[in-house]
């Protein structure tokens, strides 16, 4: 069982340290995207990074429709390798969609979590007005869903420099086009939904361990108001908005990333 699900997940454990980082990506992307950011921390932590099932070089054949079809699914992926790794006391840190994930998991299985680490976070893409700005309109998310579905390699150009924003840095634009493409897309597609569709502000007040919220100035995927409401809704939680633009800041601004990240942890440690 160990083997099936450490190569299921395409699990890579690293770093000289004993508490565990553990790094989960985001939707059409895969734990490549962590590579600016793990070396340094390699020397106080242990590094785990692993794929979601359907996602980079994960087992395929383990993929579940059911099981995939919103979150809980891939909240059990990582608690998955939390069991398998006898994981406890972990950081975990999770880039879009995979801080809601971590929230969910850290919900169901509290003592395996120390903190989390929330890079671009959001409960909710969907406006819900007046109360919420979540930065999409439903009929945005469904039209982006139907192009996905008659063109997904289209889908992926437009998205990818929306995603990544940083137009000066085009080899990471490419380099996320070339992630999205690499998905299957029908496993993309329910990816897509299970994230976008989501509504998980009820989970918030939930969430039992403190919490890194991350925010860029300028995501067109979690715009600031996003932020501000998960600092207000999040038991524990600390609020960065960073210089960086994007939502991808551990690929366009890894030494911010890394100097966020740090800063919290020892703050946190002589609090």
């Amino acid at each position: 069982m160990t083997r099936n699900i450490l190569a299921r997940n395409n699990v890579k454990v690293g770093g000289n340290g004993t508490q565990p980082m553990l790094f989960a990506h985001g939707f059409g992307c895969d734990q490549n995207m962590w590579r600016f950011v793990t070396p340094a921390f390699a020397d106080d932590y242990r590094i785990v990074l692993f794929d979601y099932v359907g996602s980079g070089k994960s087992d395929l054949q383990a993929y579940s429709a059911e099981r995939y079809g919103n979150l809980d699914g891939y909240a059990q992926d990582v608690l998955d390798v939390c069991a398998e790794l006898d994981l406890k006391d972990v950081i975990f840190v999770g880039h879009s969609v995979s801080s809601v994930v971590g929230m969910l998991a850290a919900i169901r299985e509290p003592e395996r979590f120390d903190r989390l680490i929330l890079v671009g976070p959001s409960p909710r893409y969907i406006n819900d007005p007046p109360a919420y700005v979540g930065g999409f309109d439903r009929s945005d998310i469904v039209e982006l869903l139907e192009v996905m579905e008659k063109n997904y390699i289209g889908w992926a150009n437009f998205l990818a420099p929306v995603v990544m924003k940083n137009p000066e840095r085009p080899e990471l634009t490419r380099e996320l086009e070339e992630s999205f493409c690499s998905t299957d897309p029908k496993i993309a597609r329910r990816f897509a939904e299970a994230t976008f569709f989501s509504d998980n502000r009820d989970d918030l007040s939930k969430v039992p361990v403190p919490s890194l919220i991350m925010q860029c100035s300028e995501d067109a995927l979690a715009p600031l108001e996003v932020g501000e409401y998960l600092y207000r809704h999040l038991p524990q939680s600390t609020l960065r908005v960073m210089r960086a633009t994007g939502h991808c800041p551990q690929m366009s601004h890894p030494e911010e990333t890394i100097r966020v990240i740090k800063e919290y942890l020892a703050a946190e440690r002589f609090a």
